[in-house]
């Protein structure tokens, strides 16, 4: 096998280690994240997922880490300001949510590639709608005449739902630039959906030509119950497989048998008869507990190289 990302496998994973719940300190995380980038396996890899709070914060560090290479004179400097990132509101549900994501996006520093804009509309049970329709007016504010960004609203798997999704693929069908996300995991039985409901899910926005995006509840490769909260997990490789399955046009049910596999086989066959098709469908999921898991995950289920050397 040869040393790179088969093209299905390209940006699965989001850099989340800033983003709640894990802990990690500004700085390491960037490290690890250029760390990240700089390896053989960096197309796996996408964006450095930041707190719309810690945006100028992370702007000033990396403007000193820039500053710093500048002085020495290292050959890379200029690349040391530069770093894509995908700004997740963390003030609460739009739209009352949403004022420090528009600063964030608003300011555009030259050393914040913004590429995509994550944020919540509503709580569990609210209607999504008003904090939807938040969401797409500052999408076209922050579109008009530049560089568009990928807008994507995290819409809970409760009531309201599909309504939602119509919303945003008539939004979409017009021209913005918007998809849904959605948290498929957590601390509680509730926030994980069933593998029926996931499914039903991924033919909705299948059926509405709408992308997606995933958060919590996937970290490793196949479906299990977490040894630490006794609650069962999705498998990023169920989800890939179930994607696959749905772009040649299975409905809910059939996605649900491959959802709810705990044995990787079928999976594997699966994603191995595609690893050279570009991903439809799902945009990816966010990782925070860094790539080890994962990479160790994919590296024994042969969907990627073993390296030489022995660290991911």
């Amino acid at each position: 096998m040869s040393m790179r990302v088969p093209p299905v496998l390209a940006g699965l994973v989001d850099d989340a280690a800033l983003v709640p719940p894990c802990t990690t300190d500004l700085v390491s995380a960037l490290s690890a994240h250029r760390g990240y980038r700089a390896a053989w396996y960096a197309d796996l890899v996408g964006p450095w997922l930041l707190p719309a709070s810690r945006c100028a914060e992370a702007a000033a560090v990396l403007d000193r880490a820039a500053d710093r290479a500048t002085d020495r004179a290292e050959p890379d400097a200029g690349c040391q300001r530069s770093i894509r990132v995908g700004v997740v509101g963390d003030a609460g549900p739009a739209p009352s949510g949403l004022r420090e994501v528009a600063s964030a996006i608003a300011d555009r520093r030259g050393q914040l590639e913004i590429e995509h804009v994550e944020t919540p509309v509503a709580m569990r049970g609210d209607d999504p709608l008003p904090g939807l329709r938040a969401v797409l007016d500052l999408e076209r504010a922050a579109n008009e005449g530049r560089a568009p960004l990928a807008f994507y609203p995290e819409i809970p798997l409760t009531w309201g739902v599909l309504a939602s999704l119509d919303v945003l693929g008539e939004a979409s069908a017009a021209g913005a630039r918007v998809a849904p996300k959605f948290r498929v995991g957590g601390l509680a039985a509730e926030l994980f959906p069933t593998p029926v409901e996931l499914g039903a899910i991924i033919c909705a926005c299948r059926d509405r030509d709408l992308p997606f995006k995933l958060t919590a509840g996937t970290q490793r490769a196949v479906r299990r119950t977490d040894p630490e909260t006794g609650l069962v997990n999705h498998g990023f490789l169920n989800v890939l497989a179930a994607v696959l399955a749905a772009h040649t046009g299975m409905e809910a049910a059939e996605l649900a048998e491959l959802l709810g596999s705990t044995d990787p086989s079928p999976l594997v066959a699966l994603v191995t008869r595609n690893l050279e098709v570009q991903r439809p469908l799902w945009r990816g999921f966010s990782g925070c507990c860094g790539m080890e898991e994962l990479l160790g995950d994919l590296r024994v289920l042969e969907l990627l190289p073993v390296p030489p050397e022995t660290s991911p």
